[in-house]
C-alpha cells in the first residue's frame, strides 16, 4: 500500500513537471511570435502589455468556473471570463482559433487600445495554447442585450437596451471604426464587426474587439485583396466576388449591425413570412418594403420614456436609411465611418 502511494505521488509530481515544462515552452514559443508581430504591426508604438501566468489567470477566473462566464452560454467562442487582478476587475478571454490569428488579435489590439471605444487589452497569457488575452472589465456582450429572449422562449434577467442606449453605441462604434481607418498610416480595416465584438462596460459603454482578422491596407493603396474572413450575414458582397479588402468592407459590416440593432433580428434568420410575400424574400428587401413600426423591435415602440413617439420614428427611419445606404451595393455610394458618425450624430441630436 505505501508504494502503491509513493508510485501515485511520483507519476502526480512527473505529471506536473511535465505540465510546467510544457508551459515554458509555449511561453517561448507563442512570445517569439507575438513579439514578432507586434514589432511588425506596432512598429514599438504600442500600448504596453503585461505577461500573465497561467497561474495567476486560474486565480482570477476560480480555476474558470463557469459563473464567470460574460455572455450567454450558446456562443461556441471566444469564452469571456469575468476576473479580478490586484482587487481590480478585468475581462478574460480564452479562444478556439489559431496561433497566428490569436497573435493577429493581440497585437492589433494592442495598437489601437487608446480609443476609449476599443477594449484595452491589458496582457496576455502566453503558457496556454493560443495564448489567453486580458482585457479592461466589462460587464457583458451587446448581443445579450439585444437579443434579450432565450431559445426555450423565457426572458433574460437583462432588460433590452432602451432606443437612445442603441443609438448612442451605434454611434460610438461608428466613431472607434473611423479610428481605425483614419488614425494610421495604413488604414485598418475590422473585417468582423458584429454584436458579439462588441462588449458593454457597467454603465453601457460600447468597446469594440474581436480583431482576429483585421488587416492593414498598404500606403498608398486603396486595397488589400486577402481570403475570405468574418460573419455570415455581415460580409460584404463585393469582397465576396473580389477577395478585395477596402475600407467599405466594414461600412457594409457596419451597416448590417445598425439593422440588427433596429429590428433585434439576425440578417440570415429575418425572412419575409407571409404566403403573400412577393419577390425577394431577402432581409433587405424586407426591411424596404415595410413600415418602419412593422420592422423595428417593438420594444423601441412602446417605450415611453424616450422623446416623443413621433420625434422617435423620425429617428428610426432616419437609421434605417443610412444602414440601408452603408450595405449598398455599390461600394462607392456608401458612406466613409466619418461620414456615418457624423450622420449618427445628427440623428441623436434630434428630438422633437
Amino acid at each position: 500500500m505505501l508504494l502503491e502511494k509513493l508510485v501515485i505521488s511520483w507519476r502526480k509530481k512527473e505529471s506536473r513537471h511535465e505540465r510546467q515544462a510544457e508551459r515554458e515552452r509555449l511561453f517561448l514559443d507563442n512570445g517569439s511570435k507575438v513579439l514578432e508581430k507586434l514589432v511588425a504591426t506596432c512598429n514599438g508604438k504600442h500600448t504596453p502589455i503585461r505577461s500573465f501566468s497561467y497561474e495567476e489567470l486560474r486565480l482570477e477566473t476560480d480555476n474558470f468556473d463557469y459563473h464567470r462566464v460574460l455572455h450567454d452560454h450558446r456562443m461556441e467562442y471566444p469564452t469571456w471570463y469575468k476576473g479580478s487582478l490586484n482587487n481590480r476587475t478585468c475581462s478574460i478571454k480564452y479562444e478556439n482559433r489559431g496561433i497566428e490569428t490569436v497573435v493577429n488579435d493581440i497585437a492589433i489590439s494592442a495598437k489601437v487600445s487608446a480609443h476609449k471605444n476599443v477594449l484595452k487589452l491589458v496582457g496576455c497569457c502566453l503558457e496556454t495554447q493560443p495564448p489567453t488575452l486580458v482585457y479592461e472589465s466589462a460587464d457583458g456582450i451587446l448581443a445579450d442585450r439585444i437579443y434579450v429572449i432565450k431559445d426555450d422562449g423565457t426572458r433574460k434577467e437583462c432588460q433590452p437596451i432602451a432606443w437612445q442606449s442603441r443609438l448612442k453605441i451605434a454611434r460610438e462604434i461608428a466613431h472607434a471604426v473611423a479610428y481605425l481607418h483614419n488614425a494610421f498610416s495604413r488604414p485598418i480595416i475590422h473585417r468582423d464587426i458584429n454584436l458579439e465584438n462588441i462588449l458593454l462596460n457597467q454603465h453601457d459603454v460600447p468597446k469594440l474587439t474581436g480583431f482576429w482578422v483585421s488587416i492593414s491596407i498598404p500606403e498608398g493603396e486603396t486595397y488589400v485583396e486577402d481570403s475570405l474572413c468574418g460573419t455570415a450575414g455581415y460580409i460584404c458582397p463585393s469582397y465576396y466576388a473580389t477577395g478585395r479588402v477596402t475600407e467599405k468592407t466594414d461600412v457594409y459590416s457596419f451597416g448590417m449591425l445598425l439593422l440588427e440593432i433596429l429590428t433585434s433580428q439576425y440578417p440570415l434568420d429575418c425572412r419575409a413570412t407571409s404566403a403573400d410575400d412577393e419577390g425577394d424574400p431577402s432581409f433587405v428587401n424586407y426591411l424596404r418594403t415595410r413600415a418602419i413600426s412593422e420592422i423595428v423591435d417593438p420594444a423601441l415602440m412602446v417605450d415611453g420614456s424616450e422623446s416623443g413617439v413621433i420625434g422617435r420614428e423620425e429617428q428610426l427611419q432616419s437609421v434605417l436609411q443610412l444602414a440601408l445606404t452603408c450595405i449598398d451595393e455599390d461600394p462607392e455610394i456608401r458612406p466613409t465611418m466619418i461620414d456615418v458618425t457624423e450622420e449618427l450624430r445628427r440623428i441623436e441630436r434630434f428630438v422633437s
